[in-house]
Protein backbone atom coordinates (compact mmCIF):
# COMPACT_ATOMS: atom_id res chain seq x y z
CA UNK A 1 0.00 0.00 0.00
CA UNK A 2 1.62 3.07 -1.11
CA UNK A 3 -1.24 5.68 -0.83
CA UNK A 4 -4.68 6.17 0.52
CA UNK A 5 -7.93 8.10 -0.65
CA UNK A 6 -10.80 8.94 0.69
CA UNK A 7 -14.02 7.29 -0.50
CA UNK A 8 -16.55 8.95 -2.19
CA UNK A 9 -19.17 10.68 0.49
CA UNK A 10 -23.26 9.57 0.62
CA UNK A 11 -25.79 12.13 0.65
CA UNK A 12 -29.25 12.58 2.18
CA UNK A 13 -31.33 9.75 0.41
CA UNK A 14 -28.82 7.51 -0.60
CA UNK A 15 -28.43 3.92 0.13
CA UNK A 16 -26.18 2.35 2.31
CA UNK A 17 -25.51 -1.65 2.84
CA UNK A 18 -26.14 -2.91 5.93
CA UNK A 19 -23.92 -6.05 6.52
CA UNK A 20 -22.63 -8.90 9.15
CA UNK A 21 -19.18 -9.70 8.31
CA UNK A 22 -18.83 -11.04 11.95
CA UNK A 23 -21.95 -12.45 13.52
CA UNK A 24 -25.55 -12.32 12.26
CA UNK A 25 -26.49 -10.87 15.81
CA UNK A 26 -29.89 -9.11 14.32
CA UNK A 27 -31.44 -12.41 13.86
CA UNK A 28 -30.99 -13.03 17.80
CA UNK A 29 -32.33 -9.55 18.80
CA UNK A 30 -33.92 -8.10 16.61
CA UNK A 31 -35.29 -4.54 18.54
CA UNK A 32 -32.07 -2.69 18.82
CA UNK A 33 -31.33 -3.63 15.10
CA UNK A 34 -34.64 -2.32 13.75
CA UNK A 35 -34.26 0.68 15.67
CA UNK A 36 -30.97 1.26 14.17
CA UNK A 37 -32.36 0.74 10.88
CA UNK A 38 -34.95 3.34 11.61
CA UNK A 39 -32.58 5.47 12.87
CA UNK A 40 -30.85 5.39 9.07
CA UNK A 41 -33.98 6.26 7.62
CA UNK A 42 -35.23 8.83 9.39
CA UNK A 43 -31.87 10.89 11.35
CA UNK A 44 -29.58 9.98 8.08
CA UNK A 45 -31.73 10.09 5.33
CA UNK A 46 -30.53 7.02 4.18
CA UNK A 47 -32.17 4.20 2.64
CA UNK A 48 -30.39 0.92 4.12
CA UNK A 49 -30.01 -2.33 1.60
CA UNK A 50 -29.90 -6.31 3.43
CA UNK A 51 -27.93 -8.94 1.94
CA UNK A 52 -28.39 -12.60 2.47
CA UNK A 53 -26.40 -12.83 5.62
CA UNK A 54 -27.21 -10.10 7.17
CA UNK A 55 -30.03 -11.17 9.69
CA UNK A 56 -28.55 -15.09 9.97
CA UNK A 57 -26.31 -16.70 12.26
CA UNK A 58 -24.02 -19.36 11.64
CA UNK A 59 -23.45 -18.30 8.03
CA UNK A 60 -20.18 -19.39 6.30
CA UNK A 61 -16.87 -16.96 5.68
CA UNK A 62 -17.63 -17.53 1.83
CA UNK A 63 -21.72 -16.55 2.31
CA UNK A 64 -20.02 -13.11 4.33
CA UNK A 65 -17.58 -12.72 2.23
CA UNK A 66 -20.07 -12.37 -1.08
CA UNK A 67 -21.98 -10.05 0.38
CA UNK A 68 -19.59 -8.19 1.42
CA UNK A 69 -18.60 -8.05 -2.46
CA UNK A 70 -22.32 -7.56 -3.52
CA UNK A 71 -22.27 -4.16 -0.69
CA UNK A 72 -19.12 -2.25 -2.56
CA UNK A 73 -19.70 -3.39 -6.19
CA UNK A 74 -23.45 -2.09 -6.03
CA UNK A 75 -22.88 1.44 -7.99
CA UNK A 76 -26.17 2.50 -5.80
CA UNK A 77 -24.43 1.13 -3.28
CA UNK A 78 -23.28 4.45 -1.39
CA UNK A 79 -21.84 3.50 1.93
CA UNK A 80 -21.47 0.50 4.05
CA UNK A 81 -22.06 -0.19 7.66
CA UNK A 82 -21.79 -3.49 9.87
CA UNK A 83 -24.88 -4.57 11.52
CA UNK A 84 -22.11 -5.42 14.65
CA UNK A 85 -18.94 -7.03 15.39
CA UNK A 86 -18.20 -10.70 16.10
CA UNK A 87 -15.37 -12.98 17.03
CA UNK A 88 -14.78 -14.79 13.45
CA UNK A 89 -14.28 -12.07 11.13
CA UNK A 90 -10.61 -13.12 10.27
CA UNK A 91 -11.26 -16.21 8.26
CA UNK A 92 -13.43 -13.94 5.78
CA UNK A 93 -10.07 -12.33 5.08
CA UNK A 94 -8.32 -14.30 2.70
CA UNK A 95 -11.88 -15.18 0.50
CA UNK A 96 -12.20 -10.82 -0.34
CA UNK A 97 -11.17 -9.74 -3.33
CA UNK A 98 -8.74 -6.87 -3.22
CA UNK A 99 -9.23 -5.91 -6.58
CA UNK A 100 -13.10 -5.31 -6.61
CA UNK A 101 -12.90 -3.58 -3.49
CA UNK A 102 -10.25 -0.89 -4.56
CA UNK A 103 -12.16 -0.26 -8.08
CA UNK A 104 -15.30 0.62 -6.03
CA UNK A 105 -14.33 2.58 -3.28
CA UNK A 106 -16.90 3.43 -0.51
CA UNK A 107 -16.72 4.41 3.11
CA UNK A 108 -17.07 1.13 5.51
CA UNK A 109 -17.92 2.28 9.29
CA UNK A 110 -17.48 -0.74 11.92
CA UNK A 111 -15.42 -1.47 15.04
CA UNK A 112 -14.19 -3.89 17.52
CA UNK A 113 -14.08 -7.02 15.26
CA UNK A 114 -14.55 -5.10 11.66
CA UNK A 115 -10.77 -4.00 12.36
CA UNK A 116 -10.05 -7.14 10.20
CA UNK A 117 -12.30 -5.53 7.47
CA UNK A 118 -10.68 -1.93 8.57
CA UNK A 119 -7.20 -3.35 7.87
CA UNK A 120 -7.99 -4.97 4.59
CA UNK A 121 -9.08 -1.49 3.64
CA UNK A 122 -6.36 0.43 4.83
CA UNK A 123 -3.65 -1.83 3.02
CA UNK A 124 -5.92 -1.61 -0.17
CA UNK A 125 -5.55 2.12 0.32
CA UNK A 126 -9.20 2.91 0.99
CA UNK A 127 -9.86 5.31 4.15
CA UNK A 128 -12.39 3.57 6.54
CA UNK A 129 -13.90 4.61 9.73
CA UNK A 130 -13.76 3.31 12.99
CA UNK A 131 -16.88 3.47 15.17
CA UNK A 132 -20.96 3.36 15.33
CA UNK A 133 -22.61 -0.18 14.23
CA UNK A 134 -26.38 -0.32 13.30
CA UNK A 135 -26.95 -2.45 16.51
CA UNK A 136 -25.15 -0.68 19.17
CA UNK A 137 -24.89 3.35 18.42
CA UNK A 138 -27.24 3.53 16.30
CA UNK A 139 -29.77 1.19 18.30
CA UNK A 140 -28.86 3.07 21.59
CA UNK A 141 -32.23 3.07 24.29
CA UNK A 142 -33.67 5.88 23.91
CA UNK A 143 -32.16 7.96 21.49
CA UNK A 144 -28.85 8.26 19.98
CA UNK A 145 -25.78 9.54 22.11
CA UNK A 146 -25.52 13.44 20.75
CA UNK A 147 -21.86 13.20 20.63
CA UNK A 148 -22.35 10.04 18.40
CA UNK A 149 -24.83 11.29 15.71
CA UNK A 150 -22.85 14.18 15.35
CA UNK A 151 -19.82 12.82 14.78
CA UNK A 152 -21.16 9.96 12.67
CA UNK A 153 -22.62 12.99 10.51
CA UNK A 154 -19.92 14.21 9.86
CA UNK A 155 -17.88 10.82 9.10
CA UNK A 156 -20.69 9.98 6.42
CA UNK A 157 -21.46 13.27 4.71
CA UNK A 158 -18.43 16.04 5.04
CA UNK A 159 -14.80 15.75 4.05
CA UNK A 160 -12.63 18.15 5.95
CA UNK A 161 -11.31 18.51 9.66
CA UNK A 162 -13.34 17.72 12.64
CA UNK A 163 -12.09 18.25 16.36
CA UNK A 164 -13.19 15.36 17.98
CA UNK A 165 -14.05 16.67 22.38
CA UNK A 166 -14.07 14.72 25.24
CA UNK A 167 -17.48 13.25 26.38
CA UNK A 168 -19.51 15.49 29.15
CA UNK A 169 -20.93 12.26 30.25
CA UNK A 170 -20.66 8.14 29.54
CA UNK A 171 -21.47 4.86 30.12
CA UNK A 172 -20.59 1.30 29.52
CA UNK A 173 -22.85 -0.50 31.89
CA UNK A 174 -25.05 -2.45 29.33
CA UNK A 175 -28.40 -3.68 29.90
CA UNK A 176 -30.34 -6.66 27.98
CA UNK A 177 -31.28 -6.61 24.63
CA UNK A 178 -33.98 -9.20 25.08
CA UNK A 179 -36.01 -6.90 27.76
CA UNK A 180 -38.33 -4.75 25.47
CA UNK A 181 -38.17 -2.39 28.82
CA UNK A 182 -34.50 -1.44 28.25
CA UNK A 183 -36.14 0.31 25.42
CA UNK A 184 -38.35 2.33 27.47
CA UNK A 185 -35.59 4.69 28.59
CA UNK A 186 -31.54 5.90 28.00
CA UNK A 187 -28.63 4.36 29.36
CA UNK A 188 -27.67 5.95 32.74
CA UNK A 189 -23.92 8.19 32.46
CA UNK A 190 -21.52 9.12 35.05
CA UNK A 191 -19.81 12.33 35.00
CA UNK A 192 -16.71 12.56 32.13
CA UNK A 193 -13.29 12.95 33.38
CA UNK A 194 -11.21 14.43 30.03
CA UNK A 195 -8.64 13.13 28.58
CA UNK A 196 -5.13 12.51 30.13
CA UNK A 197 -2.49 13.68 28.26
CA UNK A 198 1.52 12.26 28.42
CA UNK A 199 4.58 13.31 26.49
CA UNK A 200 2.36 16.53 25.14
CA UNK A 201 5.10 18.98 24.27
CA UNK A 202 4.16 18.80 20.10
CA UNK A 203 2.09 18.54 17.47
CA UNK A 204 1.87 15.16 15.21
CA UNK A 205 -0.01 14.26 12.00
CA UNK A 206 -0.20 11.13 10.79
CA UNK A 207 -2.01 8.76 9.29
CA UNK A 208 -4.78 6.73 11.32
CA UNK A 209 -4.28 3.01 12.20
CA UNK A 210 -5.26 0.22 14.82
CA UNK A 211 -8.94 -0.01 16.27
CA UNK A 212 -9.24 -3.09 18.68
CA UNK A 213 -6.38 -4.33 20.17
CA UNK A 214 -7.16 -8.26 20.68
CA UNK A 215 -7.87 -8.21 16.90
CA UNK A 216 -4.47 -6.52 15.97
CA UNK A 217 -3.07 -9.19 18.55
CA UNK A 218 -5.31 -11.78 16.18
CA UNK A 219 -3.82 -10.28 13.06
CA UNK A 220 -0.26 -10.89 14.19
CA UNK A 221 -0.44 -14.62 15.02
CA UNK A 222 -2.03 -15.31 11.32
CA UNK A 223 0.40 -12.93 9.93
CA UNK A 224 -2.56 -11.22 7.76
CA UNK A 225 -2.85 -7.67 7.32
CA UNK A 226 0.01 -6.36 9.22
CA UNK A 227 2.48 -4.91 6.30
CA UNK A 228 5.91 -6.29 6.33
CA UNK A 229 7.49 -3.20 4.74
CA UNK A 230 6.77 -1.33 8.27
CA UNK A 231 7.70 1.83 6.86
CA UNK A 232 4.10 2.26 5.34
CA UNK A 233 3.33 3.22 9.33
CA UNK A 234 6.25 5.61 9.90
CA UNK A 235 4.34 8.72 11.24
CA UNK A 236 1.18 7.62 11.83
CA UNK A 237 -1.41 8.10 15.00
CA UNK A 238 -1.97 4.74 16.34
CA UNK A 239 -5.29 4.47 17.95
CA UNK A 240 -6.29 1.35 20.22
CA UNK A 241 -9.27 0.15 22.52
CA UNK A 242 -10.32 -2.95 24.26
CA UNK A 243 -13.53 -4.40 23.93
CA UNK A 244 -16.45 -5.88 26.48
CA UNK A 245 -13.79 -8.66 26.46
CA UNK A 246 -12.18 -7.23 29.45
CA UNK A 247 -8.65 -8.41 28.41
CA UNK A 248 -6.49 -8.80 31.57
CA UNK A 249 -3.45 -5.99 31.87
CA UNK A 250 -1.59 -8.38 31.54
CA UNK A 251 -3.19 -9.64 28.20
CA UNK A 252 -3.18 -5.88 27.16
CA UNK A 253 0.90 -5.32 28.05
CA UNK A 254 1.94 -8.94 26.01
CA UNK A 255 -0.67 -7.76 23.09
CA UNK A 256 1.44 -4.25 23.20
CA UNK A 257 5.20 -6.13 23.73
CA UNK A 258 4.97 -8.14 20.73
CA UNK A 259 3.60 -4.95 18.36
CA UNK A 260 6.97 -3.75 20.08
CA UNK A 261 8.76 -6.67 19.30
CA UNK A 262 7.71 -6.62 15.72
CA UNK A 263 9.25 -3.05 15.28
CA UNK A 264 5.55 -1.50 15.10
CA UNK A 265 5.11 0.90 18.46
CA UNK A 266 8.27 2.46 17.60
CA UNK A 267 7.31 3.56 13.85
CA UNK A 268 3.94 5.92 15.33
CA UNK A 269 4.17 9.43 16.01
CA UNK A 270 1.36 9.22 18.64
CA UNK A 271 -0.78 7.00 20.08
CA UNK A 272 -4.68 7.92 21.14
CA UNK A 273 -6.25 5.21 23.82
CA UNK A 274 -9.90 4.67 23.95
CA UNK A 275 -11.41 4.76 27.11
CA UNK A 276 -11.70 1.11 29.01
CA UNK A 277 -14.89 -0.73 28.57
CA UNK A 278 -14.61 -1.56 32.15
CA UNK A 279 -17.93 -3.84 32.61
CA UNK A 280 -19.97 -7.10 31.04
CA UNK A 281 -22.60 -9.57 31.39
CA UNK A 282 -20.12 -12.14 32.35
CA UNK A 283 -17.96 -9.36 34.91
CA UNK A 284 -20.58 -6.93 36.27
CA UNK A 285 -17.64 -5.10 38.12
CA UNK A 286 -18.86 -2.77 41.11
CA UNK A 287 -17.39 1.00 40.63
CA UNK A 288 -14.39 0.35 42.51
CA UNK A 289 -13.67 -2.86 40.64
CA UNK A 290 -13.91 -0.45 37.29
CA UNK A 291 -11.89 1.50 38.53
CA UNK A 292 -9.45 -0.20 39.61
CA UNK A 293 -9.44 -2.42 35.82
CA UNK A 294 -9.11 1.08 33.96
CA UNK A 295 -5.81 1.73 36.34
CA UNK A 296 -4.39 -1.45 35.72
CA UNK A 297 -4.98 -1.16 31.92
CA UNK A 298 -3.58 2.26 31.58
CA UNK A 299 -0.40 0.92 33.62
CA UNK A 300 0.13 -1.79 31.77
CA UNK A 301 -0.34 0.26 28.36
CA UNK A 302 2.25 2.91 30.05
CA UNK A 303 4.98 -0.45 30.72
CA UNK A 304 5.00 -1.12 27.24
CA UNK A 305 5.32 2.15 25.91
CA UNK A 306 8.06 2.86 28.45
CA UNK A 307 10.02 -0.25 26.81
CA UNK A 308 9.49 0.48 23.23
CA UNK A 309 8.23 4.14 22.46
CA UNK A 310 8.94 6.16 25.85
CA UNK A 311 8.52 9.78 23.96
CA UNK A 312 5.52 8.71 22.38
CA UNK A 313 2.80 11.73 22.61
CA UNK A 314 -0.18 9.50 24.44
CA UNK A 315 -3.63 10.57 25.19
CA UNK A 316 -5.82 8.49 27.45
CA UNK A 317 -9.26 7.76 27.43
CA UNK A 318 -10.38 9.18 24.65
CA UNK A 319 -14.05 8.03 23.60
CA UNK A 320 -13.80 5.87 20.73
CA UNK A 321 -14.22 2.47 21.72
CA UNK A 322 -16.56 0.03 23.54
CA UNK A 323 -18.41 2.70 25.85
CA UNK A 324 -20.95 5.35 24.81
CA UNK A 325 -20.34 7.74 23.41
CA UNK A 326 -18.11 6.91 20.36
CA UNK A 327 -16.23 8.78 18.35
CA UNK A 328 -15.38 8.08 14.38
CA UNK A 329 -11.98 7.58 13.74
CA UNK A 330 -10.79 7.88 10.30
CA UNK A 331 -9.00 4.10 9.42
CA UNK A 332 -5.93 5.60 7.13
CA UNK A 333 -7.48 8.98 7.40
CA UNK A 334 -5.33 12.09 8.97
CA UNK A 335 -5.00 12.29 12.78
CA UNK A 336 -3.69 15.80 14.43
CA UNK A 337 -2.98 15.39 17.77
CA UNK A 338 -1.41 18.73 18.90
CA UNK A 339 0.05 18.23 22.39
CA UNK A 340 0.65 21.87 23.50
CA UNK A 341 -3.10 23.32 22.80
CA UNK A 342 -4.94 19.78 23.98
CA UNK A 343 -6.44 19.13 20.67
CA UNK A 344 -7.52 16.06 18.52
CA UNK A 345 -8.67 16.70 15.26
CA UNK A 346 -9.38 14.02 12.64
CA UNK A 347 -9.59 14.48 8.31
CA UNK A 348 -13.50 12.82 7.34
Amino acid sequence: MTSIMYPPKPSPGDRIAVISPSAGLPELFPRPYELGLRRLREDFALEPVEYPTTRKMGTTPRERAADIHAAFADPDVRAVIASIGGDDQITVLPLLDRELIRANPKPFIGLSDNTNLLAFLYNTGIVGYHGASVMVELGRPGAMHPHTAESLKAALFTSGAYELRPAERWNDVNRDWADPATFDSEPTSRPGTGWTWQNADRVVEGRGWGGNLEILGWLLMADREIAHDLAVYDGGVLFLETSEELPSATEVFRILRNIGERGLLRRFSALLMARAKTWSFERPNSPAEAARYAAEQREAVQHALMMYAPDMPVVFDVDFGHTDPQLVIPYGGTIRVDGPARRITVTY
